[in-house]
């Protein structure tokens, strides 16, 4: 027997993101999933890796959801239309920044690039990792215990299968937008800073 996986129409998809709970988690996953095939067109059109594709449509699946709650997004469009364009203008923006100079300001020095001693550099290197892990630790319990506990694990390198039968997720693309979602949460206190 085949299964054929329902897609959901537009109006079916806004008013379960809207109407909330269980439902809303469903109809994210089911936008995200929908048009998930635009991560692999956008790798060969924009020439980006497939994990910049991926991480840009996931922060325009992220932006779409977060304008149908607040009644942003007006319906002038399709959604596929409209997630569409947010992907593409996020996709061009990582082309610009991967084809400039600008890149390289971000880029900064490792510390084998500069000429210090390799005792110094040893505790330099010591130094910056303890005060980068204590940051994103303390960065971390702002998020919540849940969120805290998947970004753990996924750090430690437990798949999203795993994550979504150790925190009891429903399956494991719940646990991947799940934690996509705690991912742009800490992307966005790490912004404030």
């Amino acid at each position: 027997m085949i299964f054929f996986k329902r897609t959901l129409s537009d109006a079916d998809l806004i008013a379960g993101i809207r109407a909330g709970g269980m439902n809303r988690r469903n109809c994210e996953n089911g936008l995200y999933d929908q048009f998930r095939y635009l991560i692999r067109e956008a790798t060969f059109k924009h020439k980006l890796l497939p994990d910049e594709c991926a991480s840009a449509y996931s922060d325009a699946v992220l932006t779409v959801i977060e304008h149908i709650s607040s009644q942003r997004y007006e319906g002038r469009s399709g959604l596929k239309t409209y997630l569409y364009q947010i992907f593409y203008n996020k996709c061009v923006d990582l082309v610009r920044r991967n084809s400039t100079n600008r890149q390289s300001v971000h880029q900064g020095h490792s510390l084998e690039e500069l000429s210090i001693a390799d005792e110094t550099r040893t505790v330099l290197q010591k130094l910056i990792s303890d005060s980068d892990v204590s940051y994103l630790r303390q960065q971390l319990t702002m998020l919540g215990e849940k969120c805290q506990q998947m970004l753990l694990a996924w750090g430690e390198g437990f798949s999203d299968e795993e994550i979504a039968r150790n925190l009891a997720y429903q399956s494991p693309a719940v646990a991947k937008t799940s934690r996509l979602r705690c991912l742009e949460k800490l992307r966005n206190l790490y912004r404030k800073q």
